[in-house]
């Protein structure tokens, strides 16, 4: 399953919703998410600098209808920065990320909100695959299986959004916010993930957090 459909699924309430601490932010999110999925699959790359921008490294196809979408999109956007990207409606890749989740049984699609309004609900449909997910996350922090690069960014990313310690609780074992950020820390810096990798999964967290934090600083000031 990709990084991507991961972060997904922690993000689904059981009915089908987003949860409300990130559904503002479940677009940064995403979108970073699907471009350390591009990274690993060696379609991209984050050119290093004070701006980091993104950098196309083959446009063939992967098979994979989710990242095949999301890099159609993305040759155009050849060298442009990373944190402008991952603010791009545009490039938000729910739509095929869901059908993805259905098509393999996990998702189901439900009605929408009062009267026909609103967003669609997704609930689980096979609920396995987010379990087997949350267990191997609680393996990871508890240090009883060394992290791989999906484990690497995908916590990296609920942690940019501010979302680990709301959404990992059970996962954590009773970590407070603080304790359960320095171990996703230590987890990053010692991931056995490449360079190129890891500087993909950094890069895009960060550009992923400046965006979500900038209207909450702004509307801070101005109050």
């Amino acid at each position: 399953m990709l990084i991507v459909e991961e972060l997904h699924l922690l993000l689904l309430r059981p009915d089908g919703r987003v949860e409300s601490a990130v559904s503002v932010h479940r677009l940064y999110g995403e979108i970073a998410a699907v471009i350390v999925d591009l990274a690993l699959h060696g379609r991209v790359r984050i050119a290093e600098g004070k701006n980091p921008v993104l950098e196309i490294v083959s446009a063939e196809p992967t098979g994979n209808p989710v990242l095949d979408v999301a890099l159609a999109k993305l040759v155009p956007l050849h060298g442009k920065k990373v944190q402008s990207l991952v603010m791009r409606s545009g490039l938000d890749p729910l739509e095929s990320l869901v059908e993805s989740l259905v098509v393999q049984g996990v998702l189901v699609r439900g009605e929408r909100g009062f009267f026909g309004w609103g967003s669609e609900r997704t609930p689980e449909s096979d609920p396995g695959p987010e379990r087997l997910l949350r267990s191997r996350i609680a393996a990871v922090l508890a240090g009883h299986v060394p992290p791989t690069a999906a484990d690497q960014a995908l916590l990296s990313i609920l942690q940019g959004l501010g979302a680990a310690h709301a959404l990992l609780r059970e996962e954590s074992a009773g970590m407070s916010a603080g304790e359960l950020k320095k171990r996703i820390g230590a987890l990053a810096e010692d991931s056995a993930a490449g360079d190129a990798v890891a500087k993909a999964v950094s890069t895009a967290v960060s550009a992923a957090l400046m965006a979500a934090m900038t209207p909450v600083i702004v509307a801070a000031t101005i109050t």
